[in-house]
């Protein structure tokens, strides 16, 4: 992953830890997975949308000027 070693998350996990306190790290993770999920549930609802829209307008196979 990256090039981390153990050594390297652990030493990264600390600095966290000092930073934040035990307490908050399990918020700002929970805060962070929530994010992603609803990003991604995002981008699922939205792209039936983008690929279904069709301009009656354009003839067919152009795209955008």
């Amino acid at each position: 992953m990256f090039g981390l070693g153990v050594t390297e998350l652990v030493f990264i996990l600390l600095i966290l830890v000092f930073f934040f306190g035990a307490k908050k790290i399990p918020l700002i993770a929970r805060g962070l997975g929530g994010a992603i999920r609803n990003f991604k549930g995002e981008l699922r609802e939205e792209t039936p949308e983008i690929e279904s829209t069709d301009d009656p307008k354009l003839p067919p196979g152009d795209g955008e000027p």
